[in-house]
């Protein structure tokens, strides 16, 4: 039994290694740096609604019912056309928005919260990545929960979008792909 596992370690080993070679050797530093980034950009996220999601008074920099000045704003510090998505239907009202620094740039947060006081928070912005990356082409959602909040996070051509709350990860997982859908109008996959 022993020497089975070590063989099979062995020759999945291998596999990799052949695998890296084929793929390239300067492939594989863009992808790490390209993850580092996209892990990088969930985390902030992660501490922006940490931050911002207990605030009582003083949660969002505009409130809901400047929605349509707010979009404006946003879209145009993030010179990218933003949309507010709808989450009534489960359950979520928009609080409003801020804008925050990011790495790179400038970064949009909308709070949206629920009638139990629950709120979570989609995070946005441009991200950093190595140009023809994998995880920058294809939108895959992928789960961090490292302390500050849990959060879905993925990233659709070169902007990254991330939903934070302390919902349970399914209901996360079901508002994230609600919101995916209505900004992106198609069907993301799930990295585990």
């Amino acid at each position: 039994m022993a020497a089975s596992v070590c063989l099979a370690f062995t020759v999945g080993w291998v596999s990799h290694s052949a695998w890296l070679s084929e793929a390239g050797r300067n492939t594989q530093p863009q992808r790490l740096a390209t993850v580092s980034s996209n892990l990088a950009f969930a985390r902030q996220a992660a501490v922006a609604h940490a931050v911002y999601s207990p605030e009582v008074r003083h949660p969002v920099e505009v409130a809901a019912a400047e929605q349509e000045h707010l979009v404006k704003w946003l879209s145009k510090r993030l010179n990218k056309p933003l949309k507010v998505p709808q989450l009534t239907a489960l359950g979520f009202e928009l609080v409003g928005g801020r804008l925050l620094p990011g790495e790179s740039g400038a970064r949009a947060q909308f709070m949206f919260q629920n009638v139990d006081g629950l709120r979570l928070t989609l995070y946005l912005g441009a991200v950093d990545a190595a140009a023809g990356s994998v995880d920058t082409q294809v939108t895959a959602f992928k789960y961090l929960d490292d302390g500050a909040s849990p959060s879905f996070y993925w990233v659709d051509q070169g902007f990254g979008y991330a939903l934070a709350g302390t919902l349970p990860r399914a209901e996360l997982l079901k508002v994230a792909e609600t919101v995916y859908r209505q900004l992106e109008g198609a069907e993301p996959t799930l990295n585990r």
